[in-house]
């Protein structure tokens, strides 16, 4: 359940600037937020219907890398650097989500109901890794294209 909340926390503090450089994403990433909040109800219900108390609350984990973001962001010099680098946290969040769902599947704790939501939940979730990771590649190949193997003009704060 923490896991959930850290994600739709992390979605929530996307910055709307963010659309201006990639706004072909804006509609997904709403349609992936929202199905982000259906996945928490379902959660809740199934930890409801297995007489457990579903906690609201985020992990220590997730509130220090939103914490680490905002510092990140106040350093960044740019908008751009500042877009790419939420990008990158999105995909960071995702991917930590997609462990956590693994290993909650790879437990053999769950019931089958509860087998099936988490299975659905995580191939949501892949789903969405792999698209915003598609624009990390993306942008990182056309950084190459124009010269910048390294991609050195994506963050000055090093």
């Amino acid at each position: 359940m923490h896991i959930i909340n850290d994600r739709q926390e992390g979605f929530s503090r996307v910055e709307a600037k963010v659309w201006e450089s990639y706004p072909a994403v804006k509609t997904d990433y709403a349609r992936m937020h929202s199905l982000g909040t259906i996945m928490k109800n379902e959660l809740m219900n199934l930890i409801q219907d297995n007489g457990g108390d579903p906690s609201d609350t985020t992990t220590v984990a997730g509130a220090l890398h939103r914490t680490w973001i905002d510092i990140r962001n106040s350093f960044t010099i740019g908008l751009n650097n500042i877009q790419d680098a939420t990008i990158e946290n999105v995909v960071f969040g995702e991917k930590a989500a997609i462990e956590a769902y693994q290993n909650a599947i790879d437990s053999g704790k769950l019931s089958r109901k509860s087998l099936d939501v988490v299975s659905e939940h995580l191939k949501n979730i892949k789903d969405s890794y792999y698209q915003f990771k598609q624009m990390i590649d993306y942008k990182e190949e056309g950084d190459r294209a124009k010269g910048d193997p390294d991609n050195r003009e994506k963050d000055y704060t090093n």
